[in-house]
């Protein structure tokens, strides 16, 4: 039986830990069992990697997105494939896109992030993604806590091409993601996303069918 892969995508200061922790305290008292996760380091060998990118000093962009890669291929093998396979719900902060969106678009690196990023993970994609969508300008203003790390100390126009290439993401996969106003209230987004993930657990296919236990439509913690 296998489970839902659920992705929190957006620019810096979004909101993502939030929301996925809010949503995973909603599906833990509704019955299901759920793993929190992230990248980079959701995994032992995957915090030696992000303390390198974010506060190892100058990374070259090509450097920077295999180092991702190499994150994300452990972490697929050893925490989101097997709970997937132990039928759990897996969210994860941060996945794929934002390889697409950081080095892909914002670095320039075009497809071959794609590419690498497909092989690292075996092609696996979420079920669900949801992005936190808010202007860099103020999304970068909600991170300052005077300790900015490599990525988010780049200029603002490396942060609006990132926020630019989410969008243009969040438009070439409707059908996966899910696209919030970061700037609605913590509650607001958080039944917003109650109400898609009920959609996907709890439909012909969801894990409701399975035998997974329903969530109350609309309830949130």
């Amino acid at each position: 039986m296998r489970g839902a892969f659920i992705t929190f995508e957006g620019g810096d200061g979004a909101g993502k830990t939030t929301q996925l922790q809010l949503l995973a305290a909603t599906l833990s008292k509704r019955g299901y069992t759920v793993v929190q996760t992230r990248e980079p380091g959701g995994t032992m060998l995957g915090t030696q990697i992000r303390e390198l990118l974010l506060h190892g000093g100058a990374v070259s962009p090509r450097a920077e997105a295999l180092l991702y890669a190499a994150d994300r291929a452990q972490h697929v093998a050893s925490v989101i494939r097997p709970g997937l396979e132990a039928g759990a719900v897996v969210l994860s902060d941060r996945y794929i896109d934002s390889s697409l969106a950081y080095q892909g678009g914002a670095r320039d690196l075009g497809g071959g992030i794609r590419a690498i990023s497909e092989w690292a993970t075996e092609e696996l994609w979420p079920d669900l993604t949801v992005l936190l969508d808010i202007p860099e300008n103020e999304g970068l203003a909600r991170a300052d806590d005077g300790h900015y790390d490599r990525i988010e100390a780049e200029g603002r126009e490396f942060h609006r091409a990132v926020r630019e290439n989410f969008l243009a993401l969040a438009a070439d996969n409707p059908q996966r993601y899910l696209v919030l106003n970061a700037r609605d209230t913590v509650a607001d987004l958080a039944a917003q996303i109650i109400a898609r993930v009920e959609i996907l657990l709890e439909g012909p296919e969801g894990l409701a069918d399975r035998g997974a236990p329903q969530l109350t439509a609309g309830e949130t913690s």
